[in-house]
């Protein structure tokens, strides 16, 4: 090759690689899934408690997790550390939690008290390739992790008499 011939394949060459990594790397419209494994749903105990009434209720958390998990999903539920209080009267830890929803201890978290457990439920989200279900917006974490303001990352809905309806992406 002639030097301008070899310069303008070098220059095409690396045009087209910034492409490709600029594409790599934008945020894709639903999480990845990072293996074949159980199809993971995050579950934000301390939002969904509220999607039935004013006053929070586990059983409102009960209901969504077991409508997940007849859709086929494994759902993981985090709470605040103020959960057990607000649902059962007292101070409740993932197994006490667990045991309400039908859930094994593992699939359900607690935060310590004073931490928000909205960045838990983002990252836990992310490492298992997951969408949210919530009816938060996140917006405090947006700025940290644009995926949220993404359609269908956030699954948000509502329980009224027992019944659950949940807006899953198209």
């Amino acid at each position: 090759m002639t030097p301008p011939v070899a310069l303008l394949a070098a220059t095409v060459l690396a045009v087209a690689l910034v492409l490709v990594l600029r594409w790599l790397a934008r945020p894709s419209p639903r999480p990845r899934r990072r293996d074949p494994g159980p199809n993971w749903i995050a579950v934000d105990g301390s939002n969904v408690m509220y999607w039935d009434a004013a006053n929070p209720r586990i059983e409102t958390v009960r209901a969504v997790t077991d409508d997940l998990r007849r859709r086929g999903f494994v759902p993981v539920v985090w709470f605040d550390a103020n959960a057990g209080h607000l649902t059962l009267g007292r101070w409740a830890g993932p197994d006490r939690l667990a045991l309400k929803l039908g859930l094994p201890p593992a699939q359900v978290h607690v935060v310590g008290r004073g931490t928000q457990a909205d960045p838990a439920i983002i990252a836990g989200a992310e490492a298992m390739g997951a969408h949210i279900v919530t009816n938060d917006r996140y917006r405090d974490w947006q700025a940290a992790d644009p995926t949220l303001q993404l359609a269908g990352v956030l699954v948000s809905g509502g329980v009224r008499e027992g019944r659950v309806r949940l807006e899953f992406p198209r």
